[in-house]
Parts: structure tokens; C-alpha cells; sequence
């Protein structure tokens, strides 16, 4: 028994990395702490190789674009407010006129991903995968910019994906999407409070 497991985390030790950073980005997250960025690449990094493997193609497309958007809100948190204060970016609201536009990107997003996945690779859940994808775009750059909003369409996203991961056996990451889907209802309650006192 005690050699299985040991086994089994021999051949899913990246996977299980991408777990802890994971967690790690997500309280980052919740706490409003810039350390959720570093956190953030580094899993990403990590779920390149996962998702390349377990042919989530937009998935791993998806890591990419986080790689990059780390160091965007990195850089955002930084320097982004008005004051040009470190840390001194405020949460807010989305206005209705950008969360048009943000709707109008996720479904450019989705047909894009869903044609690329249908016509070119050998997904299994090509419209499933194009819809985690192009939300998860839509809500990391949201929480680049400190929009609560953000953290509803994690909680959608995180329990569809939960669902995705169990069908591909990917069980580290099921527990990761679980506790990600928890804590970003509890993100979503704690960033409330800090509106509040603004």
C-alpha cells in the first residue's frame, strides 16, 4: 500500500506542486496580498506540463496567458492606482458599460477556443474546456483590476471544472477546484467587507 502511494506521487509530483502553489494563490487572493501574483505564475508553469498531458489543450492555453497576466497584475498592484502608491489599488465594482464589454470578450473567446479545439486537436470536452478557458480569462484580468465581480464567475467556473477534472481523473486538482470553488466564495464575502469600508 505505502509503496502505491509512493508510487503515485512519484508520477504526479507536479501535479501535487500545483496544488500547494494553487492554494497559496488563492488566499494570496482573498487577502488582497501582491504575493498572489508570484504564487499564481508559478502554478501556472506547473499546469502547462498537467494540462499538455491530459489534453486540456485550452486549459493549457490558459496557463500561458495567466504566466502572463501574473506579471500584469503584479505590476497593476504595484503601480496601478492613481496615487501611484504600492498597494494602494482599491477593490470597486464593474461598471455596467465594461461588463458589456467583458461579456462581448468571453463569447469572442469562447467561439474562438471551441473552433480551435472542434478543428484542430483532439479534445474530448472542446465546448466544455472553451468555456472555463474564456471565462478564466475574462476573470483574471477582472481580479488584475480589483473587480469583485470576479470572484462569481470563479465560483462558476471552479465548480464547472470540478466536474471536468473528475472525468479525467486529474485528483489533486479536483481537491485543488473544491477548495478553490469554498474560497472564492469566502473571497467574494471578504473583498464585500473591504468595499464597504472604502
Amino acid at each position: 500500500m505505502l509503496n502505491q502511494v509512493l508510487l503515485w506521487i512519484t508520477q504526479n509530483y507536479i501535479e501535487l506542486l500545483g496544488l500547494v502553489f494553487g492554494l497559496l494563490y488563492i488566499v494570496f487572493s482573498i487577502k488582497q496580498n501582491i504575493w498572489c501574483w508570484p504564487a499564481g505564475f508559478i502554478t501556472s508553469a506547473l499546469y502547462i506540463y498537467v494540462f499538455f498531458n491530459t489534453k486540456f489543450y485550452a486549459d493549457m492555453g490558459l496557463q500561458v496567458y495567466y504566466l502572463l497576466i501574473s506579471v500584469y497584475g503584479w505590476y497593476h498592484w504595484m503601480f496601478g492606482s492613481k496615487s501611484k502608491k504600492q498597494d494602494d489599488l482599491k477593490t470597486s465594482r464593474t461598471q455596467a458599460r465594461l461588463a458589456v464589454y467583458l461579456s462581448l470578450a468571453f463569447i469572442i473567446l469562447f467561439l474562438l477556443i471551441s473552433f480551435i479545439l472542434v478543428n484542430f486537436t483532439d479534445s474530448e470536452i472542446p465546448y466544455w474546456d472553451a468555456f472555463t478557458t474564456a471565462a478564466s480569462f475574462v476573470a483574471t484580468w477582472m481580479l488584475a483590476r480589483k473587480l469583485i465581480e470576479h470572484w462569481i464567475i470563479w465560483v462558476i467556473v471552479d465548480t464547472v471544472s470540478l466536474g471536468l477534472y473528475i472525468y479525467k481523473g486529474l485528483y489533486p486538482t479536483v481537491i485543488l477546484f473544491a477548495v478553490y470553488t469554498v474560497l472564492a466564495i469566502l473571497g467574494y464575502l471578504e473583498w464585500k467587507k473591504q468595499l464597504k469600508k472604502i
